[in-house]
C-alpha cells in the first residue's frame, strides 16, 4: 500500500496535465500537491529577478525554461480552483511580459506561453478586459511577427465583444487613453523625413500600432466617435513619416503597405490566390476522378472568390465621416500646411502628395481658407511632374465657393500656360482644361474672359478628349456665368437666363430653395396608386389625403380657397353669442373705429378693382401651384424611401423628355440626374474627384483579367448552359458515362494494348502522312 502511494506521488509530480485534471475534479483533496508545484513556480519566478549565472550550461537553462513554461500553464489552469493562493498571478504574468517590478522580461516561447495563459485568465473572468489590454498593447512593437498577429486579433476581438450589446464606455476611454499615450510618447522627437534608407524608423513603433488599431476598430464599426478621430489626427503630425502615412490613409480611406506588412493574410492578393485555387481544383476534377466532395469544395472556393471580389469592389474611397468629426478643422488644416511647407526638402514626393490630398479634402469638406496652399502648389503644376494628376485632383478639391478668386487666378494662368498649348500632347491639354473646369465649377469668378475664350476654341480640336474637355468648360459657363462668354457661344438658354437675372457675385449666398424639386411628380404617383387601389375612382377631393394621414388632421380647421384669398375678417360661429377680444383699454370707441376702417377699405377696394382684375388669374394659378406643392409635405412626412422614389421619378421624367425630343437642355438635365445618382449624398460642388475625371475621355484601354471575366459573366446571364449534356449527371434523366470518359479512366496497361493504339503502331507510312495532312488542314480551318 505504501509503495503504491509513493509511485502515485511520483506520477503526479512528473505528469502535470494529469495532476491538473485531478485538481479540477477535486480541488480540496489535491491542494497539497498543488502547493508543491506552486512553490516550485514561485522559486523559478524569483530567478527571473537576477541574470543567469555565467557558468551555467545552456542545457540546464533550456530545461529550466521549459519547466518554467509548463508550471506557468499549470498554475494558470488551476487558478480558478485556488483563487486566494493565485491572486497575484495576473500581476506576475504582467511583470514577466513587460519587464517591470525588477523582473526580467520573457523572450521567445516563454513570452508566447505567458500571453496565451493571460488570455485564458481573461476568458475565465479571472481578470477583466482593462487588465488584459493594458498588458497586451505595449507588447505589439516588441514581439515577433506570429505572436504580434495573435495579440492583435485578441485585442480586436476583446474590444469588439465588449461593445457588442452596449457601448463599454469605461473600457473605450481607457484603451483610447492608452493609444493616445502611445502616439504622444514620440511627438517630441525630431522629424527626420523619409528620403533615404533607414531614416525615420527609430521612433514611432508604438504609435504605428496605435494607428493600426484605431483603423481596424473604425473599419469594423466598433469605434465611431470624435475621440477616435482625434487620436488619428494627432498621429498625422507624428515625427515618424510611416506613422504620418498610416494616419493620413485612415482619413483617405485606403490601406497602406505598412498596415499590411504584418498581416499574413494580405501578403498576397486574396483575389489572385482564390482564383488560383479555383483553377487548381477545376484542373484536378478535369484530369482525375471526382465525386460530390470535390464538387462541394469547388463550389465553396467559387463562393469565396466571389465574396472577395465584392469586398474588393466595395472598397471605400474616402473616410468622409472621419473628416466631419475633426475637432477645429481650421487649426488642423493650418498645421497640416505648415508641416508640408516646413519639411518640403525632407519628405518624398509620394508623402507630400498624400498630405496634399488630405489637406484638400479637409478644405473642401469644411470650406476652409488656407491661402498659402495655392502658392505652394503652383511649383508642382507642370505636365512632366510625377503624379501630376493626383496633384491636380488635390488642387480642384481644395476650392469652394468661399475661396477668394484673386488667389486662384494665378493658378488658372499657370495651368493654361503649362498644360494648354500646342507643344504638348492631346492628353496633357485635355487634363489641363478638365482641371481648369473643375476649379471653375467651384469658384467661377477666378476665370478671365480672354483666357476663357481661348480655351473654348479647343472645342474644334480633332482629338476627342480635348474637344470634350473644351465643350464641358463651355457648358459650365453657360450655366454659372454666361456673361463671360461671347455672344455666339452663349446659346439660347444661357442668353435667356442672362436677360432674366445676373449671376450672384463672390460672397453672396445662394437663394433659399422654395419647395422640393419634383415633388409634384411624387404626388401624381401617389394619386395614381390610390386610384388603382380604389378600382379606378378618380375623385381628387376624396383622395387628396391618405386614410392614415387624415387621422392626423382631425379637429383642425383648413381654410378654403375663397378664404385664403380674402383679406377681410372671417365670421366665426359662437352659438348666438358675440365675443369681442381686444387689447385696447377704450372698449366704447371700438365699434366706431371698426366701422370707419371697414368703410375706408371698401372705398380703396373700389378704386383698385380695375387694376386687380389684370393679375387675378396669374395670382390664382401661382397660389394653386404653391398650395399643391406644399400640401403633400403637410400631409405626409417624407421618408428616405420617398426621396429615393422621387429621384427615380425625376430620372424617368427626364428620360421621357429626351425621347420626346426635348433638345440639349433635356439631355443635360438627364446627365446631371444620372451623375447625382452615382454620387448619392454628396454635394455636387464639393464631392471628391478622381483621376479619371481629370484625364477626361480617353481611348478605351485594354481590359484586365477582372474586367474581361466581368463582361463574360454579364454575357452569360439569362442564357442556358452551352455544351452537350450527354452522359452528364446535371440533365433531367441521368445516363451512363460516355466512351470518352471511360477511355480517360481506363488503366494505362490496358490502354496500350487496345486495338486503337495497336493499329496506330502498325499503320503504314502512307496512312501516317494522310492522317498528319488531315490534322494540319483541320488546324488551318479552325484558325479562320
Amino acid at each position: 500500500m505504501v509503495k503504491s502511494r509513493v509511485s502515485r506521488g511520483i506520477l503526479l509530480t512528473n505528469n502535470l496535465p494529469q495532476l491538473q485534471n485531478l485538481i479540477k475534479r477535486d480541488p480540496v483533496a489535491y491542494k497539497e500537491e498543488f502547493m508543491v508545484q506552486y512553490n516550485h513556480y514561485v522559486s523559478l519566478l524569483r530567478l527571473q529577478t537576477v541574470a543567469p549565472a555565467a557558468g551555467s550550461s545552456s542545457t540546464s537553462n533550456e530545461k529550466s525554461t521549459e519547466l518554467f513554461g509548463e508550471l506557468i500553464t499549470f498554475v494558470s489552469q488551476c487558478a480558478t480552483c485556488y483563487p486566494t493562493i493565485t491572486k497575484e498571478l495576473p500581476q506576475q504574468l504582467r511583470a514577466l511580459l513587460l519587464g517591470t517590478e525588477g523582473v526580467m522580461a520573457l523572450t521567445g516561447d516563454l513570452r508566447e506561453t505567458a500571453v496565451r495563459n493571460l488570455v485564458m485568465l481573461r476568458n475565465k473572468d479571472v481578470i477583466d478586459s482593462v487588465e488584459l489590454l493594458q498588458t497586451l498593447l505595449p507588447l505589439l512593437p516588441q514581439v515577433s511577427k506570429d505572436l504580434r498577429s495573435t495579440i492583435r486579433s485578441t485585442i480586436l476581438t476583446d474590444i469588439k465583444t465588449s461593445n457588442q450589446r452596449t457601448k463599454n464606455h469605461r473600457l473605450n476611454r481607457i484603451v483610447q487613453g492608452l493609444l493616445f499615450g502611445m502616439i504622444e510618447s514620440g511627438m517630441g522627437a525630431e522629424v527626420v523625413g523619409n528620403k533615404g534608407k533607414g531614416k525615420g524608423k527609430e521612433q514611432g513603433g508604438e504609435a504605428m500600432w496605435a494607428v493600426m488599431m484605431v483603423r481596424e476598430l473604425w473599419r469594423k464599426g466598433v469605434w465611431t466617435d470624435a475621440k477616435t478621430v482625434s487620436i488619428a489626427a494627432l498621429a498625422v503630425f507624428h515625427p515618424n513619416t510611416k506613422v504620418q502615412s498610416a494616419a493620413i490613409h485612415f482619413f483617405l480611406g485606403s490601406d497602406t503597405d505598412a498596415d499590411r506588412e504584418d498581416d499574413s493574410s494580405d501578403e498576397e492578393d486574396a483575389v489572385v490566390t482564390s482564383r488560383r485555387n479555383v483553377k487548381g481544383m477545376e484542373h484536378k476534377m478535369g484530369v482525375g476522378k471526382h465525386g460530390r466532395k470535390q464538387q462541394r469544395q469547388l463550389e465553396k472556393l467559387k463562393s469565396g472568390l466571389s465574396k472577395k471580389r465584392k469586398e474588393k469592389a466595395a472598397a471605400i474611397s474616402v473616410n468622409f465621416p472621419a473628416l466631419e468629426l475633426l475637432n477645429d478643422p481650421q487649426t488642423f488644416g493650418e498645421k497640416l500646411y505648415d508641416n508640408l511647407s516646413r519639411y518640403d526638402k525632407q519628405y518624398t514626393l509620394e508623402h507630400k502628395v498624400l498630405i496634399m490630398q488630405l489637406l484638400s479634402r479637409v478644405m473642401g469638406a469644411h470650406k476652409l481658407c488656407v491661402l498659402g496652399f495655392y502658392s505652394y502648389v503652383i511649383k508642382y503644376l507642370t505636365y512632366h511632374q510625377l503624379q501630376v494628376t493626383l496633384i491636380l485632383v488635390a488642387l480642384a478639391q481644395s476650392v469652394h465657393e468661399l475661396t477668394p478668386p484673386d488667389v486662384l487666378t494665378p493658378v488658372i494662368r499657370k495651368l493654361a500656360q503649362e498644360f494648354v498649348h500646342p507643344g504638348v500632347g492631346a492628353e496633357v491639354i485635355a487634363a489641363g482644361i478638365n482641371s481648369i473646369r473643375e476649379v471653375c465649377r467651384r469658384q467661377p469668378w477666378c476665370m478671365e474672359e480672354d483666357l476663357l475664350s481661348d480655351l473654348i476654341e479647343y472645342k474644334k480640336s480633332k482629338d476627342k478628349g480635348v474637344a470634350t474637355a473644351a465643350g464641358g468648360l463651355l457648358s459650365l459657363f453657360r450655366e454659372v456665368n454666361p456673361g463671360m462668354l461671347k455672344r455666339r457661344d452663349r446659346g439660347k438658354t444661357a442668353s435667356m437666363g442672362l436677360i432674366d437675372g445676373q449671376v450672384p457675385e463672390f460672397g453672396r449666398t445662394k437663394e433659399v430653395a422654395d419647395g422640393i424639386d419634383g415633388l409634384e411628380l411624387l404626388e401624381e404617383h401617389f394619386k395614381s396608386m390610390r386610384k388603382e387601389a380604389n378600382g379606378g375612382v378618380s375623385d381628387d377631393e376624396e383622395l387628396e389625403l391618405d386614410e392614415d394621414d387624415e387621422a392626423g388632421w382631425d379637429n383642425w380647421d383648413v381654410e378654403s380657397e375663397d378664404d385664403s384669398d380674402s383679406d377681410e375678417w372671417n365670421d366665426v360661429s359662437s352659438d348666438g353669442e358675440d365675443f369681442e377680444i381686444s387689447d385696447s383699454e377704450d372698449e366704447d370707441d371700438k365699434p366706431k373705429a371698426k366701422k370707419a376702417r371697414l368703410s375706408k377699405k371698401a372705398d380703396a377696394d373700389e378704386d383698385e378693382d380695375d387694376d386687380a382684375k389684370s393679375v387675378v388669374s396669374t395670382a390664382t394659378s401661382t397660389a394653386t401651384e404653391v398650395r399643391k406643392i406644399s400640401l403633400l409635405a403637410q400631409q405626409k412626412i417624407l421618408t428616405p424611401a420617398d426621396f429615393a422614389l422621387l429621384n427615380e421619378l425625376k430620372l424617368k421624367a427626364a428620360q421621357n423628355a429626351v425621347e420626346q425630343g426635348g433638345g440639349s437642355a433635356a439631355k443635360r438635365k438627364l446627365a446631371a440626374l444620372e451623375a447625382s445618382k452615382r454620387s448619392v449624398g454628396e454635394d455636387e460642388q464639393n464631392r471628391f474627384l478622381t483621376e479619371s475625371e481629370i484625364l477626361g475621355a480617353r481611348k478605351r484601354t485594354k481590359q484586365d483579367y477582372e474586367e474581361r471575366m466581368e463582361s463574360i459573366r454579364k454575357g452569360r446571364e439569362g442564357r442556358e448552359k452551352f455544351g452537350s449534356l450527354k452522359g452528364k449527371k446535371m440533365k433531367d434523366a441521368p445516363s451512363s458515362s460516355t466512351n470518352r470518359e471511360k477511355a480517360r479512366n481506363k488503366p494505362l496497361m490496358m490502354a496500350i494494348h487496345s486495338n486503337k493504339v495497336v493499329q496506330k503502331k502498325k499503320a503504314s507510312l502512307r496512312d501516317k502522312q494522310m492522317r498528319l495532312r488531315a490534322a494540319v488542314e483541320k488546324q488551318k480551318k479552325s484558325k479562320f
